[in-house]
């Protein structure tokens, strides 16, 4: 059923994101693999949270002071497959327990979507040599054994 009414609204606006995304991060930052990244890099919590949760409205659409910098600030992390998996792993178990069905697929769909995104531009800045370099034509990639699952 589509009533037409935005995901953002029916995430409760800005305040429903921030909420959400406040107890994602809970999770995050206590995770085996993805706490040691978020830990190392972000000091002032409540300012990115914030920012997220704006960038979450914009995805949603809904209103947004969220300007961009999406791929850039991923770029120096050096994020592996693993990364994006856990990641997306613990959003859709956020989601399934916060949201109804409708509202956790459809975010869950767009986190996948832009992990999918994510994942190819950090994949491109990964290669080190061209398939003409390689015998065999096949392009290798710096400490990447697969791709993104769909």
């Amino acid at each position: 059923m589509n009533d037409g009414t935005l995901l953002y609204e029916r995430l409760g606006g800005h305040d429903g994101i921030l909420k959400l995304i406040k107890s994602f991060y809970v999770d995050a930052r206590q995770h085996s693999v993805l706490g040691p990244i978020f830990n190392a890099r972000i000091t002032d919590w409540p300012a990115h949270l914030d920012k997220i949760a704006d960038f979450w409205a914009l995805q949603t659409g809904g209103r947004s002071r969220y300007r961009g910098g999406f791929a850039g600030a991923h770029m120096s992390l050096g994020l592996q497959s693993e990364h994006f998996q856990h990641w997306l792993g613990l959003w859709e178990l956020n989601n399934g327990r916060h949201l109804a069905p409708r509202e956790a697929g459809e975010l869950n769909a767009l986190a996948h979507e832009l992990g999918r995104r994510l994942f190819t531009v950090t994949l491109n800045r990964r290669v080190v040599a061209t398939p003409t370099d390689i015998p065999g034509g096949t392009a290798r990639v710096a400490g990447e054994p697969g791709i993104l699952p769909s």
